[in-house]
């Protein structure tokens, strides 16, 4: 996220209501392209666009029944594109899907609630500041390693000067 680009984040619920609220939230807090999708496969066929972030509803077959569960789409994210952070919500307070999801690789799992969207943005602030000290770190071993390069050369260069000077 430490790109000039606007990064990319699919809001994944099969209750719209849900998503827009979030959407609408989270807007006012970050500066996100926004995409919402009422299922997994859908987001799934967008995968192409790379999203830096996916929250992802773990109960994504209320109304079709043959909708593949969040945990499901969770896993086929990560294969895809293992960089996207994916965080799972649910109205159940279930451990096994919570433990399931950190298994396949969501960043956080929240539950739907009074203080879930204000635990999501203090999620998303986080992925934030990971990923701000990543590019932090990228950036320190570039110039680390041309320092080095720069210094061997300079020093080859005193040692050639030396043995292979100015004769008179």
């Amino acid at each position: 996220m430490a790109s000039n680009a606007t990064p990319t984040v699919f809001l994944v619920d099969d209750e719209p209501i849900q998503n827009e609220m979030l959407k609408d939230y989270l807007a006012e807090r970050f500066n996100y392209t926004f995409n919402l999708y009422d299922n997994g496969e859908e987001a799934l066929n967008n995968m192409r666009l790379n999203p830096e972030i996916v929250i992802l509803d773990y109960h994504l077959n209320a109304h079709n029944t043959a909708a593949k569960n969040g945990v499901q789409i969770l896993r086929e994210i990560k294969e895809r594109n293992p960089k996207t952070q994916v965080i799972m919500v649910s109205g159940q307070d279930k451990i096994q899907v919570a433990v399931d999801s950190m298994k396949y690789g969501a960043y956080d799992y929240i539950v739907k609630g009074e203080t879930a969207f204000a635990r999501m943005e203090n999620t998303l602030k986080r992925i934030n500041e990971f990923e701000e000290s990543k590019f932090a770190y990228e950036s320190s071993r570039k110039s680390i390693r041309f320092l080095i390069i720069a210094m061997i050369c300079i020093i080859i260069l005193s040692v050639l000067l030396l043995t292979n000077g100015p004769r008179l």
